[in-house]
């Protein structure tokens, strides 16, 4: 779908039409979709988070509260890709709670479609990891999210982020390195 019409939808939700986000959420349904399905394949079998329960999870999260004043296709997508994060570690804490410590949940960190140095990672000691980055470098949490949880390409990055595209591999390769030595260091 064209991004016109979803940032218009997007700008009549921060002109007070609430109608609108909802016809947002249901012109870009497929591609989250797609994205959600992503991470539940970095997920174990049998957990009980589905690909459309993460979705709808994630558009009632960015619907409920305080109404959030989303820019754009790209700005919408980031915010999805937080509000999916956000479940899936929730997720993770409470399994992880129910076992008492056991049953982390492996997930891949992956370098676009190329699944080279993946190295699997409990999704709880990410979001730590994540949290670590945030406060050295928010920029650089914020492309991790991008691209980690929403499956943004670095040209979507580039444009959400307001970088060049070369800027936004080098920050990637930072930040990625960031992360390893992170989660190596936490044993995850």
């Amino acid at each position: 779908m064209a991004d016109e019409p979803v940032t218009e939808l997007l700008a009549a939700s921060r002109g007070g039409d609430r109608g609108a986000l909802e016809r947002a959420f249901a012109a870009v349904y497929g591609e989250l979709h797609r994205l959600a399905h992503r991470q539940r394949a970095k997920s174990r079998p049998g957990d009980t988070l589905s690909t459309t329960v993460l979705v709808h999870e994630a558009f009632l999260k960015l619907s409920q509260g305080a109404p959030v004043a989303v820019q754009d296709r790209q700005h919408f997508f980031a915010l999805a890709a937080r509000a999916m994060r956000q479940i899936l570690v929730d997720a993770a804490r409470a399994r992880v709670a129910d076992k008492r410590g056991g049953g982390a949940t492996p997930v891949e960190l992956l370098d676009g479609d190329l699944r080279t140095d993946a190295i699997a990672v409990d999704v709880v000691a990410l979001d730590r990891a994540l949290g670590r980055l945030e406060s050295v470098d928010s920029h650089l949490a914020r492309l991790v999210e991008g691209r980690f949880f929403a499956g943004l390409t670095d040209a979507e990055l580039a444009l959400a982020l307001g970088r060049n595209e070369r800027t936004v591999r080098r920050d990637w390769q930072r930040a990625r390195a960031f992360l390893l030595r992170e989660l190596q260091g936490s044993g995850a």
